[in-house]
């Protein structure tokens, strides 16, 4: 896997202080979710954040790789 940009998605608006469990992620939260979006070096990367996700007790809603820009 390479490096890929992906676009996640969790139910629930989270706050400047779950900035620091996704560390090097851009957090943006509206009408009741808050997608993630950065970059994800490898397999083991984005089954971190997947996990992170669970163990603070979120609803995934989407994760989805964004298309390069050329």
């Amino acid at each position: 896997m390479r490096r890929t940009r992906y676009r996640v998605v969790v139910r629930e608006e989270l706050d400047e202080r779950y900035a620091s469990a996704f560390e090097g992620m851009h957090l943006e939260s509206a009408d009741g979710r808050t997608v993630i979006t950065g970059t994800i070096t490898d397999r083991s990367h984005l089954h971190g954040l997947l996990e992170r996700i669970d163990a603070l007790g979120l609803e995934l809603v989407s994760v989805e790789p964004q298309a390069e820009r050329s």
